[in-house]
């Protein structure tokens, strides 16, 4: 794999770690929401990965070397039952006074947001290992 290629397997990387924190802090921010626009609470949604062959920029000067990286193949939603919390004085109680509350816990999603985040880090931390050998070499070059 040409180093051109590992930058842009690391970038793949990062982007779809970006979209997974964009995702987590929706779900954060939407914890307490009891009324969307489609009608009930606010329903969790996770990122899905799949792999993605990767064509560099550089490919044609490269022998059309291609590399295996990351994309984003859906944004699904959680589908099971919402959390049901007993609030009668609340707007959105049902007649038995119970309130339909997102599932979802406030300490897996920090925990999913921390991981996202260390995972955006390695990616960083490759493409900066890569740039470095790219710099040593015209160095060596010179």
């Amino acid at each position: 794999m040409s180093l051109f290629a590992a930058l842009q397997v690391s970038a793949s990387g990062m982007q779809a770690e970006r979209t997974r924190a964009e995702t987590l802090v929706e779900n954060m921010a939407n914890a307490e929401t009891t009324r969307t626009p489609e009608g009930g609470p606010y329903k969790r949604k996770d990122v899905v990965f799949s792999s993605e062959l990767q064509e560099s920029p550089f490919s044609a000067v490269f022998q059309n070397e291609l590399a295996t990286g990351v994309t984003v193949a859906d944004i699904t939603e959680d589908q099971s039952a919402p959390d049901l919390r007993y609030l009668p004085s609340h707007p959105d109680a049902n007649s038995e006074g119970y309130v339909a509350f997102p599932k979802m816990n406030p300490a897996t999603e920090m925990a999913d947001l921390l991981n996202t985040t260390r995972s955006y880090q390695a990616n960083i931390a490759a493409m900066t290992a890569v740039k470095d050998m790219i710099t040593h070499s015209i160095d060596l070059l010179r």
